[in-house]
């Protein structure tokens, strides 16, 4: 039997910031390859550079005449490039992001988050617009909708995508073990205390740091806060003082040590589709405080301190309560995050393709 040959997109690579989307999509592309009968070929534009580090295809790539905004504009305009011009005999298409690829064949797509929807304020008058205008594209082109979290698949049905072509496909965790040796070394290299708090994601409104860093000042005698991210847009970067560490874009071999030394992970953001980094920091045994009512309570499955996002007291709280119960929740996080992983992802996918195809 002829495998499934499916396009891939990866267009996110190259972004300034790839962000999560571009994190998913590599990790569920690796393990979609030990699949039986399926040939993955991703597909991007062209660029004059590669992609961005840490985030380099791991499948054979074709490209496009061109890439970036001109490509996005293309595919919506004009509906090309076809994808298929670089692909042959492709069966289906996946879009890995919300932006829909100009294609004439079958077109599964992943959708992480519709928070555009929820606080458009938190997206540029731009990307507002895009995204509503490939939402609407999707809704009348795909054949197979992966939803992230429940939560999505609700915000999806509500959007007015047909509920039988919606699928629910959580991400999962790289299992990454990290010595002792491994958490010394970072934080010597990034001149950290023995105690500190984690924050890891895109600096941009959603995430919530601000209120994160206004209920951290109200505390005293707590570890310090890390924060790890690359800059995304907005004003959301707090002010470096002694007890706030900036640390920015770090490369992926570090994160997992950083994971490990931390004290706690905070992640109370307003809105995720996901939440990869509660999953990573309960990898390394990392208890996590996060929000109460998006999909990062359900992503956490009881595991986590779980809070009220728009409230600084209650976040302050929850700081309190995720140090003094750190034994209590590592074990909780550690054997949740065991649970979950790429390669059932990927099955999942699959089946998914398998259903399409037929």
């Amino acid at each position: 039997m002829r495998a499934v040959r499916v396009a891939y997109t990866l267009e996110q690579c190259w972004h300034r910031v790839p962000g999560g989307t571009a994190v998913a999509a590599l990790e569920v592309a690796r393990a979609l390859q030990v699949m039986p009968n399926l040939e993955l070929i991703g597909v991007a534009g062209r660029h004059r550079g590669g992609a961005a580090v840490g985030f380099e295809p791991v499948v054979p790539m074709r490209y496009l005449p061109c890439g970036g905004p001109l490509l996005y504009e293309s595919w919506l305009r004009l509906s090309w490039p076809k994808v298929e011009a670089v692909v042959d005999d492709v069966d289906l298409v996946h879009a890995t992001t919300i932006i829909a690829p100009a294609t004439t064949r079958p077109l599964v797509v992943t959708l992480h988050d519709l928070a555009f929807l929820h606080y458009p304020e938190f997206f540029t008058r731009r990307g507002n617009k895009i995204f509503r205008r490939n939402l609407d594209i999707l809704k009348n082109k795909a054949v197979a909708v992966l939803c992230s979290s429940r939560a999505t698949m609700s915000d999806c049905a509500e959007a007015g995508f047909d509920v039988s072509l919606l699928h629910h496909v959580p991400l999962g965790v790289r299992q990454a073990p990290t010595t002792a040796s491994d958490v010394q070394r970072v934080r010597s290299q990034y001149s950290l205390a023995s105690d500190y708090l984690l924050f890891v994601g895109t600096l941009e409104p959603r995430k919530n740091l601000m209120r994160l860093v206004e209920a951290h000042s109200l505390m005293t005698d707590v570890p310090p806060l890390v924060i790890v991210g690359a800059p995304g847009w907005g004003n959301a970067a707090p002010v470096v003082s002694k007890n706030i560490v900036f640390l920015g874009h770090v490369p992926a071999d570090d994160l997992g040590a950083l994971y490990a030394g931390a004290r706690a992970l905070c992640c109370p953001s307003i809105m995720e589709g996901f939440g990869l980094p509660i999953l990573e920091a309960m990898m390394h045994g990392t208890p996590v405080l996060t929000s109460r009512g998006t999909s990062t309570e359900e992503v956490s499955a009881g595991a986590a301190v779980l809070v009220d996002p728009l409230d600084i007291e209650a976040i302050a709280d929850g700081l309190r309560q995720v140090l003094a119960r750190y034994d209590e929740l590592s074990h909780l996080g550690r054997a949740h995050a065991q649970t979950m992983s790429w390669q059932q992802t990927a099955a999942l996918t699959h089946s998914v393709y398998s259903k399409v195809c037929a």
